[in-house]
């Protein structure tokens, strides 16, 4: 039986957490702040002078209404802050609102405030039925939907209604060139909001730059699906009328479609992972807990070492599967601690593991890191190195005096062979700004009585 290892110096670590924490509530507050002063302003504003062209203003909210009700499905929270845009059809009418310059050959005036309103407003109406249902859309969701929304409206309408536009650029290729100009400082300004959010939800305030380019690299799969479709909504109106809304938008809910299912098979994927992780628990041969904090603390070094993306979801799997060659033990090993094993014998169960995680599916770097994370630290992808070392952390935190502390400081004498000192220290790093998500806090691991 592992007995829980001794916080020594938590209230230091702690008081080196309370700087990240204070400054991840600020962004928090200042994001979401800042969409709620809008918001406010944009409703009291259109209340006041009353909605112009109120047939457009409907048009376009009942169509981003149906896109959020068409977007959401009460799938896992984890699952759902993975999606980048839940809603593409709701975005990209919002969007199409935002650059609306005409309709119909007939010029618009609606403004800034009124486009801001009609969006929050239809965007919660759509989200009204999930709600009830315990789901839709979160803060941080709605506070990007906002501020970027209005950005693009605030750097199209003014320079339409002065007629710049019509002047310098015309109703051309050049005109069409703008908006797609546009399109893509909105889609910078909310990768910029995405991977800001993110990092402050993160306990462990992993490092900007890979959550940006993760944001990024997602704005060439459904993000410029959405946004060209707001682009073709905008200028299809403009010269057809209200009637081309859904023709052009049919296409985006397409995609909506096959992009929900593809969200659906990734969450049963993951669910599957979660469960083969729990065979060895459920079995006996490791403790409960283990598979979840070594996947949790895994990701948070992953991401302070500035992997992002599909690199971190290979390394979440592997965390999560990395003990299941104990499974075809005769004998189990105590406590489930391979860290403490000789070489031979990790080398084994590692070799193993792969070889079971080979005929689960899944994909084959998973296998890779898996069967490669007993090699020496110099020969290791950077997945294995990871998972080796925070494995062999979470077996040592609970061996002995000193718990977390002890634990580092036996990794750090194993940086000749088995850990990367580079590892070694970014998982120090995570451990002293409170641990990654899923049980780690503090430099301890906390865990049950196995």
């Amino acid at each position: 039986m592992r007995k829980r290892p001794h916080a020594h110096a938590a209230p230091a670590r702690a008081h080196k957490a309370a700087p990240a924490l204070n400054t991840s509530r600020a962004t928090l507050l200042g994001v979401h702040g800042a969409a709620l002063v809008l918001t406010v302003f944009a409703v009291g504003r259109t209340l006041r002078d009353g909605v112009v062209e109120p047939v457009n203003a409907l048009a376009f909210g009942v169509l981003i209404a149906l896109g959020e009700l068409a977007g959401w499905r009460p799938v896992p929270r984890a699952a759902a802050l993975r999606d980048r845009e839940p809603a593409p059809l709701a975005a990209a009418g919002a969007l199409a609102y935002a650059l609306l310059g005409e309709s119909g050959g007939r010029v618009t005036t609606h403004d800034v405030p009124q486009i801001v309103a009609v969006v929050v407003a239809a965007g919660l109406a759509g989200a009204v039925p999930h709600l009830a249902r315990g789901g839709g859309p979160d803060l941080d969701h709605l506070a990007r939907r906002t501020l970027t929304i209005g950005f693009a409206a605030l750097c199209f309408q003014p320079l339409y209604n002065a007629g710049l536009l019509d002047r310098h650029l015309g109703q051309g290729a050049a005109h069409a060139g703008f908006l797609l100009l546009l399109i893509g400082l909105t889609a910078l300004c909310d990768a910029v909001l995405a991977a800001l959010l993110l990092r402050a939800r993160a306990g462990n305030r992993p490092p900007y730059g890979p959550l940006l380019r993760d944001e990024l690299r997602g704005l060439l799969g459904i993000g410029s699906a959405v946004g060209a479709t707001g682009a073709v909504t905008a200028l299809g109106v403009a010269a057809a009328g209200l009637w081309a809304l859904p023709v052009l938008c049919l296409p985006l809910l397409l995609t909506q479609v096959s992009y929900r299912r593809y969200t659906e098979a990734r969450v049963t994927n993951g669910q599957t992972i979660a469960s083969l992780a729990r065979a060895t628990e459920v079995a006996g041969y490791t403790p409960a807990g283990h598979a979840r904090r070594v996947a949790a603390l895994s990701t948070a070094v992953g991401r302070d070492l500035g992997l992002s993306g599909p690199e971190l979801t290979v390394l979440e799997h592997a965390a999560l599967m990395h003990d299941i060659g104990q499974l075809s033990l005769v004998d189990p090993v105590p406590s489930g601690a391979t860290a403490v094993l000789p070489a031979a014998d990790q080398r084994r169960i590692a070799l193993l593991g792969g070889a079971v995680v080979r005929r689960t599916g899944v994909q084959e770097a998973v296998a890779v890191v898996v069967e490669r994370q007993a090699d020496p630290y110099r020969e290791q992808p950077v997945p294995a190195r990871i998972v080796r070392t925070v494995n062999a952390y979470d077996d040592l935190a609970g061996e002995g005096p000193g718990g977390g502390l002890a634990a580092l400081e036996r990794l750090r004498l194993g940086t000749a062979r088995d850990h990367s000192p580079a590892v070694v220290e970014a998982l120090a790093r995570v451990l002293a700004n409170g641990g990654g998500k899923g049980g780690v806090k503090n430099g301890v691991a906390p865990r049950r009585p196995g």
